[in-house]
């Protein structure tokens, strides 16, 4: 008889790569969209294929997966942020921040319509998402309280903010772009809004992938 140590090691083991399949689905469906190939899941989380159809017997099983997970992960964001930030507006700040990181704007239009209604469908996943409102509306409504959001500012903007999405041409990494943007938008937010650095032509250059024309040699008089 297997003994306790040995069925906790397979268990923990088998935690581990259901967590490492999600984690490959989410960043390819992000990069290729929902018919990115299973194999090429499997390859980018390091296990093969037949692990994953164990953790995993279709499509919809592993993509219903990315979704809860995404949702998991947004109330533990909301929550952490809301209970570790010295007032409202820096947790509103910080979860923003957060959601603009995990790609959900990204991962959310990918997984849509596809799977919007089968996960809004599931009990638990709408306690969970009640969870996340709960949350949202403290943060909103004592960040106003505190004078540090706009007063005309409701939690349906904020819904909306935290699946933002900008497009980035291909020689640009998403990371800043986002993370620049963002900032932006929180400057906007803000009830006494300060002063972001401006982009410099050059930004701008990058930004829209505008190149100078080369210039021609310049011919000398004869």
């Amino acid at each position: 008889m297997e003994n306790s140590q040995e069925a906790t090691g397979l268990r923990a083991d088998a935690r581990r790569n259901r967590d490492l399949i999600v984690a490959a689905a989410q960043a390819l469906i992000v990069e290729q969209g929902v018919d990115v190939p299973l194999e090429e899941v499997a390859r980018r989380a390091g296990v093969g294929i037949g692990t994953l159809y164990r953790r995993f017997p279709d499509r919809d099983a592993l993509l219903r997966a990315v979704g809860e997970d995404s949702l998991h992960r947004l109330v533990d964001l909301a929550e952490a942020a809301w209970r570790e930030e010295p007032d409202a507006w820096h947790a509103l700040c910080r979860f923003l921040r957060a959601c603009t990181g995990l790609r959900l704007g990204t991962l959310s239009a990918k997984l849509e319509p596809h799977l919007h209604q089968r996960l809004r469908a599931g009990r638990d996943l709408h306690e969970m998402r009640q969870r996340v409102i709960a949350v949202v509306l403290q943060m909103v409504e004592q960040a106003q309280a505190d004078g540090a959001l706009r007063g005309d500012i409701g939690p349906g903007d904020i819904a909306m903010l935290m699946t933002l999405h900008v497009y980035t041409p291909p020689s640009m990494p998403d990371e800043p772009a986002m993370a620049r943007v963002m900032e932006i938008v929180l400057e906007g937010l803000s009830a006494v809004p300060g002063t972001p650095l401006p982009l410099t032509e050059g930004d701008l250059r990058r930004y829209t992938a505008v190149e100078e024309p080369p210039t021609a040699p310049r011919r000398e008089p004869r």
